[in-house]
């Protein structure tokens, strides 16, 4: 069987898939997302962030391919018409990237309650001067998306006793560590409750854009908004305007509309936003966690079980 895979992670997928489980033809795509190899006939597609359109398409028009798996949560870079409508299974990497990420979220919260860039900004000026400072505790947060990302942010916020409220698509199954589960049509609802706003839906037709005027006004002044999702979740222009305006208390933000940030941004210089290269999920046992996922997978898929993660293709997640 023939597997297409990227150069990142192959060394930590070799060895087992070719002693244990008798699959040792691989395609290699390099750094550029360039195959080394023939693709005809391929299977499988581990399928990179960014691989270009048209190898991309040549690999979806594969009459043999069964299965693609994305090294992503999100997969809006992977399912285009062509692979929605094809008789393709889809799998991501949901859960691979939970731990950085709301780690991320935590640390964000933690500069804002204790005032690091402003602490940081004296320390520039050689300025000694002491700030007012608070706790996550008894605060409130509000998590729009529980999904894998978002329960894990809900569980370190839990444990640092902080209000946890959040948005899920059916709030009535319940979830561990939330206080409060509202739908997502109740979302402006959860907005005007909470110190900390944390985005963590997947970028869907029905997502784009849900954090717009209206949302930035049910928020206190005081509120942070955290983007560790998609930028095209939320109206950048409202944002930057509600910012200039002083309608919130600051943003933190890991992902844009464009990327990266133009230089020209106003986000850059506003002292209550802080920046972020999309960089959330970076860890240094990612290539493991993403090779034990796709192993576990692959294994699987050799014995025709049920794969895990798979993607409801109609729905985006």
């Amino acid at each position: 069987m023939k597997i297409v895979i990227p150069e990142f992670v192959l060394s930590h997928v070799e060895a087992r898939a070719c002693t244990m489980l008798d699959t040792c033809d691989f395609v290699i795509l390099d750094q550029h997302g360039q195959p080394q190899s023939e693709i005809e006939g391929a299977e499988v597609l581990m399928l990179p962030w960014n691989l270009p359109a048209e190898i991309r398409q040549a690999l979806y028009a594969l009459p043999t391919l069964k299965w693609v798996h994305t090294v992503s949560a999100g997969v809006e870079h992977a399912l285009d018409e062509a692979l929605r409508v094809a008789p393709v299974t889809l799998t991501n990497a949901r859960g691979v990237f939970d731990l950085p990420i709301a780690e991320t979220v935590l640390t964000y919260m933690l500069m804002i309650v204790k005032q690091m860039p402003t602490f940081m900004a004296q320390q520039q000026a050689h300025r000694w001067k002491k700030q007012p400072l608070r706790e996550l505790a008894g605060l409130t947060v509000g998590i729009v998306g529980l999904g894998s990302i978002g329960a894990e942010i809900a569980r370190l916020c839990s444990a640092l006793g902080m209000h946890v409220l959040a948005t899920r698509r059916r709030p009535e199954e319940g979830a561990l560590n939330v206080e409060q589960l509202f739908p997502p049509e109740q979302l402006e609802t959860l907005l005007a409750q909470v110190d900390f706003a944390v985005l963590a839906v997947p970028l869907t037709p029905e997502t784009r854009g849900i954090i717009g005027e209206a949302q930035l006004r049910a928020m206190r002044p005081d509120t942070w908004l955290i983007n560790i999702a998609r930028g095209a979740i939320v109206d950048e222009p409202a944002l930057i305007r509600a910012l200039q305006n002083q309608q919130l208390g600051g943003a933190a933000l890991d992902v844009f509309s464009h990327e990266p940030l133009p230089a020209n941004s106003p986000l850059w210089d506003m002292e209550n936003v802080i920046i972020t290269p999309h960089n959330s999920w970076s860890t240094p046992h990612l290539e493991e966690r993403e090779a034990e996922l796709f192993l576990d997978n692959l294994e699987r898929y050799l014995q025709g079980e049920p794969l895990r993660h798979v993607v409801d293709k109609n729905l985006g997640y």
